[in-house]
């Protein structure tokens, strides 16, 4: 059995995993551990809070750091906290020539040449994954939104489903990998899936039903316990949270709001639903496996299906109206200015066409690529 911790609906948590980039070369550097080291001295706090407080860690690789925010009640408060660990970082990465770089993948590192952290549950993922394991050169934003009742989990996770392609078209911000241009919007998500128990997930509809997927992993011998099945939108039972981790790495803080509202909302909409005795309708399966291909491939000019019939509309004009639909319960939730930056994110155009055309208009230097989104990390895109 697994017991499910409830949290006070639609509270909101983020994870933003951050590479280090060489101020020179603009290529990746193993720097977290002496960064974190200085952290340690300088701002412990970060480094070893107090229950859920804002805080620094280490990832998977050696060359990415993770600021998590604490417990947050609204979006605002979840970007202020991002904010002021970057700045935090900045303080001990900037004498060392050491750039924050935000994007899904960067643009020419080689996975050959990345350590990973000395971190057991780090080890134990290369050990078992081996080559796949050693290509995870990969970095995303994840949402938590927290539900104030178990039944609430999983159509949450379902409904998030329906909007994957929506989420993943939004970010995209991978479309480099090892210094060639794959032709994908997000190559990230297509090298994420590699990983055993990764992916889109199963939609189940009764708690007893993932209770049994989770035991069935365990007792195989799959996974050692509920929080190492790395499905891209998965309940999380010990906080009490549905948490979203579809999208790639967002260069500004911007970006990380319209996702993180656009999240909260479609969580908070489904809790409404639920309370007012609905629920959640789902597709097929290989139907949001393709929508999810999709959206990797093509972004925002992807067609994705939107129901069980086979309905098929341009995601571009789907999120649109996704948004308009959202903004009552957005200004109930004191978030209808980060939501509105989704319609922003429509009209500039996604990371990865930012990097293609940046890349052009440089006499297609990958160099700029990186600069350019070191600038927008730093500065947001008012200041570039």
């Amino acid at each position: 059995m697994i017991p499910f911790s409830s949290s006070e609906q639609s509270s909101l948590g983020v994870e933003w995993e951050i590479a280090l980039a060489d101020r020179e070369s603009g290529d990746l550097v193993s720097a977290a551990a002496e960064i974190l080291a200085a952290l340690e001295s300088s701002h412990s706090q970060y480094i070893e809070p107090d229950g859920f407080s804002p805080q620094i860690t280490r990832e998977f690789l050696a060359n990415t750091v993770e600021a998590v925010t604490g417990v947050c009640e609204n979006v605002s408060e979840t970007i202020d906290q991002l904010s002021e660990l970057a700045d935090v970082m900045r303080q001990e990465a900037d004498p060392l020539g050491v750039d924050l770089f935000s994007a899904g993948t960067h643009p020419y590192a080689k996975w050959t040449e990345q350590p990973v952290s000395e971190k057991d549950r780090y080890q134990k993922v290369l050990n078992r994954t081996q080559y796949w394991g050693r290509q995870m050169l990969v970095y995303g934003v994840h949402v938590h939104v927290g539900v104030d009742s178990r039944s609430k989990a999983l159509p949450a996770v379902n409904q998030l489903v329906n909007y994957y392609p929506h989420l993943l078209a939004l970010s995209a911000s991978s479309p480099y990998w090892a210094g060639v241009d794959t032709g994908y919007a997000s190559q990230r998500a297509m090298v994420f899936q590699q990983i055993p128990t990764c992916g889109v997930p199963y939609q189940f509809e009764k708690w007893t039903e993932y209770e049994q997927y989770i035991d069935g992993l365990i007792a195989t011998g799959m996974i050692a316990e509920e929080s190492e099945n790395r499905w891209d939108i998965r309940p999380v039972a010990r906080y009490g949270t549905v948490e979203m981790r579809i999208c790639d790495g967002l260069a500004t803080l911007e970006e990380i709001g319209a996702i993180t509202a656009l999240t909260q909302c479609i969580v908070e909409e489904v809790s409404r639903i639920v309370d007012d005795g609905g629920r959640i309708g789902t597709m097929p399966r290989w139907f949001a496996e393709e929508n999810k291909w999709r959206a990797s491939r093509y972004g925002l000019d992807a067609e994705v299906i939107t129901d069980g019939h086979g309905t098929v509309v341009p995601v571009r004009e789907h999120t649109s109206a996704l948004v308009e639909r959202l903004e009552p319960i957005a200004r109930e939730l004191g978030c209808t200015e980060e939501l509105a930056g989704v319609h922003r994110i429509l009209e500039r155009g996604p990371g990865y066409l930012r990097q293609r055309r940046v890349y052009e208009e440089h006499g297609q230097q990958l160099r700029a690529v990186v600069r350019d989104t070191v600038d927008l990390t730093r500065y947001g895109y008012s200041e570039t």
